[in-house]
């Protein structure tokens, strides 16, 4: 089964660790950027902050093997 990671600084992301998705907290471009690199092949789907899509719009299609969605 393929893992849910969230990616931003959104106080919105948190909740979804409840449902066990692994919540990496970044707040800067730099911080976003090294959470991207340290994805995983084990992940299949990514939720970002709109900051977080922001900063990672020119390389998101460097995974097409994950579903990425951007809280509005």
């Amino acid at each position: 089964m393929k893992a849910v990671v969230a990616i931003g600084a959104d106080p919105r992301l948190d909740g979804f660790a409840l449902a066990g998705v692994r919540v990496l907290a970044a707040g800067t471009g730099a911080e976003v950027e090294e959470a991207w690199a340290a994805l995983g092949p084990d992940v299949g789907l990514i939720i970002l902050s709109a900051a977080a899509a922001t900063t990672l719009e020119p390389v998101l299609d460097d995974r097409p093997d994950v579903l990425t969605v951007v809280l509005p």
